[in-house]
């Protein structure tokens, strides 16, 4: 983008343009973030198709995680060079192809490698999108960014509930080509809106006073996003229990998988609202703290999933669940926009989401696994804490390494 090009779109900056991408945003996001959680919706039935254990039947959730992953950081770094239409029209034909061809899929194993597309094709719809976003806005950045968010979470709310239209009856794999449909036909046209490159300033948050405001630590670049990984890592095994396995906990209980997942729905829309309450936050007392919050709380519900699993009570913790653990994620890509330079968002970002989602399907496939080994989750959602813990203790000491924002010419 030339000078004239991109003082021109910092004109629009917080202005009724950004508001209009970022719904159109959220729109894709949440078409497109199916690729995370229809395989959770379907894993009890690929399960019993595939006569597979628990732990192999993990396996694609794993894949799925490690597509996502790699496709943020992939992702990332082109929509910092080219901006996110074209990202978004792979990202389409990604989905139409991975959810087609596992549908015909004969073996767990090939499942589970289309599985790995499936998360490709999704990844483009969450951290290069958010990153991609934040150029636009600089005074409700922290909201802005929580809402694109929020679209990965409406997903996994809106689409157990809607694949419980003909799961029931048409089975899985029609299930899975007709979501691949559905994914090509939206996002396609909707991608056109986003057309324009983002801008970019620097300094950044730029207030009516004349001055900036950038956030100093007493720590390299490297050394922080190091950091961050390995927080994004551990919050996200501890996340990872419930949200890959509260069907199959449901199913196990005899519960049932539409009562799993409603929990899950319903665990989800409690994360939408608590990623948008982290967004307004965010704005006032930084990413950090936010998010420290965020994963204090997520500790404290994982402990209330050990001693309660009737089905009201399961129901009520998995929306405490979701309240606590929205705006964690959200967070680190605030936390690096505070820190790092606006032009390596995308690939700044797309790193430390590939760290979460790498603890995504770390924590899905270990808690598959100590079930196997234990016959129950009971020491699965110990094992959560644990490492719940550690991303507690990172944040801390980030926090402590941290210096107010100090005031910069514009």
């Amino acid at each position: 983008m030339d000078a004239a090009a991109n003082a021109k779109a910092r004109a629009d900056i917080d202005g009724r343009y950004a508001w209009t991408r970022l719904l159109v945003s959220v729109l894709i996001a949440t078409i497109g973030s199916v690729g995370m959680w229809s395989v959770i919706v379907v894993l009890p039935a690929v399960q019993a198709e595939f006569g597979v254990d628990r732990g192999v039947a993990s396996l694609p959730y794993t894949a799925t995680m490690i597509g996502f992953a790699f496709g943020n950081v992939m992702i990332g770094r082109f929509v910092d060079r080219a901006g996110i239409l074209l990202p978004m029209m792979v990202a389409a034909g990604s989905l139409l192809a991975g959810y087609v061809l596992a549908a015909i899929a004969p073996s767990i194993w090939l499942f589970a490698l289309l599985q790995a597309l499936i998360g490709f094709g999704a990844s483009a719809t969450f951290g290069p999108l958010i990153a991609d976003l934040s150029h636009w806005f600089d005074r409700r950045r922290g909201v802005a960014v929580a809402a694109a968010a929020s679209g990965n979470y409406f997903a996994g709310a809106i689409w157990p509930l809607v694949m419980q239209f003909t799961l029931p009856t048409e089975g899985w794999r029609f299930t899975y080509i007709a979501i691949g449909i559905v994914c090509v036909v939206t996002m396609v046209p909707l991608a056109q809106l986003l057309r324009r490159r983002a801008p970019y300033a620097e300094p950044e948050s730029v207030a009516a006073t004349g001055v900036a405001h950038k956030r100093s630590i007493d720590l390299s670049p490297r050394a922080l996003q190091l950091l961050l990984c390995l927080a994004g890592v551990g919050c996200c095994v501890a996340m990872s229990m419930p949200q890959v396995h509260i069907v199959a906990y449901c199913v196990d209980l005899g519960y049932g998988v539409a009562r799993g997942s409603e929990m899950l729905s319903l665990m989800l829309v409690g994360g939408i609202a608590s990623r948008l309450v982290s967004g307004f936050l965010a704005d006032y007392i930084g990413g950090v703290k936010t998010l420290l919050i965020g994963s204090v709380l997520q500790c404290l519900a994982l402990f209330a999933y050990v001693p309660f699993d009737g089905l009201v009570s399961l129901y009520i913790v998995s929306m405490v669940f979701g309240l606590s653990q929205g705006g964690i994620v959200p967070s680190y890509a605030m936390i690096v926009r505070e820190y790092l330079p606006a032009r390596e968002a995308g690939q700044r970002v797309g790193v430390v989401i590939m760290a979460t989602i790498a603890g995504m399907a770390l924590g899905g496939w270990l808690s598959g696994w100590i079930y196997d080994l234990t016959g129950s989750y009971a020491a699965a959602f110990w094992n959560g804490i644990g490492w719940n813990v550690m991303n507690i203790s990172i944040m801390v000491l980030i926090l402590l390494r941290s210096s107010r924002p100090r005031p910069v010419p514009a």
